[in-house]
C-alpha cells in the first residue's frame, strides 16, 4: 500500500488499536479517581461507575460509527467539521487539545512524584522527551511501548483484586449501594470516573493510521472500553470491600491503602511502581491524541500549518509531535497543574457531547438516533455535576476558544 507525502501510515490493527485505548484508560485514574469519586458518592461508588460506564458506552458507539465514515486523524475535531460545521468541530479540537495538554503536564508530574518526589519536575521533563521521541520514531514503536505498559499495569491491578478479595478482610456489606450522599453524589462521582474511561477516544484520534479502519475502529474501540469496564469494576469491588466507602472517600492512595488494610504492606511499592508505569501510559497516549488532533487542526488553518507536516520516512505528524513535546516539558518544568485540571473532565464531556450531536446527523432512524441521544444528554449531565470549580474553569476555556474563532473569522472575512 502505498501513502502520499501528507497522509500518515496505516500500520495498526486490532490488537494494537486495542492496546492503545487500554493504555489511555487503565492509566493512572485508576490509582487515584476513587477515592474523590468515594468521596462524592459515599456507598453510591458503585451505580456512579455504572453509570459513568453507560454515558462511555454510548459515547464509544458515537465515536466507532464515526470513526468509520470518516477515519482521518483527529477525532471528533473532524466529525464536528463534517458533520455540523466548522465551527462545532474547531470547539472540539480546542477543547480536546488545551484539556488534553493540560493533562498531559499532570500525568507527566505524577510520574515524577512516584519514581523521584524530591525531584518530580525534572522526571516530568525527562519522561516527555522520552515518550516524544519514542512517538517520533514511529506508530509501531508507540504501540510497542503502550503493549509492555498495560502488561505491567494489568499484572498489578490483578494483584490488588487478588490480594484485597483473598485476605479475609473483605466485607460484602461494604458493597452497599445505597445512596448515602443522594442522586447528586452519584453523577458527580460518575463525572469524575467517566474521565478514567475517555481513552478510547485515542483509537478516533489515530483513525488516519489504522489499516482497514471501517471494520477495525468499531471494533477495537467496543473491546478497549468492555475490558476496560471490568477492570474497574473488580478493582473499585476489591478496593472497597476492603477499605468501605467512608475509608476509601478519604485516601489519596487507595489502591496501596487497600493492600496495606488487606495485610500484604510488601505489595505498596510494587503499586505504587505500578501507578509510575501507569502514568507513562497515559502520557504517551495522550502525547498522540493530542498531536493527531494537533495536526488535523493546521491542516485546516487553525493552528499553523507548518505542524501539519508528515514525517517522509516515519509517517508520523513530526512537527505536531515535537510542538507538543515541547509545550508540555516546558509546562512540567515550571508548573504544578495536578491539582487543577478538574475543567479537563469537563472539556472531555463537551467533547463527546459534539460526537454524540454529530452521530446524530448519521441515520435519520429513530433507532440509530438513540445512542447519541442518551450519550448527549448523558455528557450533559454529567458535565454540569462536577464540582462548580471545574465547571467554571472549563466553561471559561471553552470561551476563550470560541472569542479566538471568532477574531481570527473576523480577520479572514477583513482579508477577503
Amino acid at each position: 500500500m502505498t501513502t502520499s507525502g501528507t497522509e500518515l501510515r496505516r500500520t495498526l490493527g486490532v490488537r494494537d488499536a486495542v492496546v492503545v485505548g487500554l493504555g489511555s484508560m487503565v492509566g493512572a485514574g485508576v490509582f487515584s479517581a476513587l477515592g474523590p469519586a468515594a468521596r462524592a458518592a459515599g456507598t453510591g461508588l458503585l451505580p456512579g461507575l455504572a453509570l459513568a460506564a453507560v454515558v462511555a458506552y454510548c459515547n464509544a458507539m458515537s465515536s466507532a460509527r464515526l470513526a468509520a465514515r470518516h477515519p482521518a486523524s483527529g477525532g471528533t475535531y473532524v466529525y464536528g467539521r463534517e458533520r455540523l460545521g466548522p465551527f462545532w468541530g474547531y470547539l472540539a479540537g480546542w477543547a480536546f487539545v488545551v484539556g488534553k495538554t493540560a493533562s498531559c503536564v499532570a500525568m507527566a508530574l505524577t510520574v515524577g512524584a512516584y519514581v523521584w518526589p524530591g525531584q518530580a519536575h525534572t522526571v516530568a521533563v525527562a519522561a516527555v522527551v522520552a515518550l516524544t521521541a519514542v512517538n517520533y520514531g514511529g506508530m509501531q514503536r508507540s504501540a510497542w511501548l503502550t503493549r509492555v505498559i498495560v502488561a505491567v499495569v494489568l499484572a498489578v491491578l490483578a494483584a490488588v483484586v487478588v490480594v484485597c478479595l483473598a485476605s479475609g478482610r473483605a466485607d460484602a456489606g461494604r458493597l452497599d449501594v445505597g445512596l448515602s450522599s443522594g442522586a447528586g453524589g452519584v453523577l458527580q462521582a460518575a463525572g469524575l470516573l467517566f474521565f478514567a474511561f475517555a481513552g478510547y477516544a485515542r483509537i478516533a484520534t489515530l483513525g488516519e493510521e489504522v489499516r482497514d479502519p471501517t471494520r477495525t475502529i468499531p471494533r477495537a474501540i467496543p473491546l478497549a472500553l468492555g475490558i476496560a469496564l471490568v477492570v474497574y469494576a473488580c478493582v473499585a469491588v476489591a478496593v472497597l470491600g476492603v477499605l468501605g466507602a467512608d475509608r476509601l472517600g478519604h485516601t489519596a492512595a487507595p489502591l496501596a491503602d487497600a493492600v496495606r488494610a488487606a495485610g500484604a504492606p510488601g505489595l505498596v511499592p510494587v503499586v505504587r511502581a505500578g501507578a509510575a508505569v501507569a502514568a507513562l501510559g497515559s502520557l504517551l497516549a495522550l502525547i498522540l491524541g493530542v498531536s493527531r488532533t494537533t495536526l488535523a487542526m493546521a491542516r485546516d488553518g487553525h493552528l499553523p500549518g507548518a505542524l501539519a507536516a508528515v514525517h517522509p520516512r516515519f509517517r508520523v505528524p513530526h512537527r505536531a509531535e515535537l510542538a507538543v513535546g515541547a509545550v508540555v516539558a516546558v509546562l512540567a518544568a515550571t508548573v504544578d497543574v495536578r491539582g487543577a485540571i478538574g475543567f479537563s473532565s469537563f472539556g472531555v464531556l463537551a467533547y463527546y457531547a459534539i460526537a454524540n450531536a454529530s452521530a446524530w446527523t448519521l441515520s435519520p432512524a429513530p433507532s440509530a438516533r438513540a445512542v447519541p441521544v442518551v450519550g448527549l444528554l448523558g455528557c450533559a449531565v454529567l458535565a454540569f455535576a462536577l464540582p462548580t470549580a471545574s465547571v467554571a474553569v472549563g466553561a471559561a476555556v471553552l470561551a476563550v476558544g470560541v472569542a479566538a474563532y471568532g477574531v481570527r473569522l473576523r480577520a479572514r472575512r477583513r482579508g477577503e
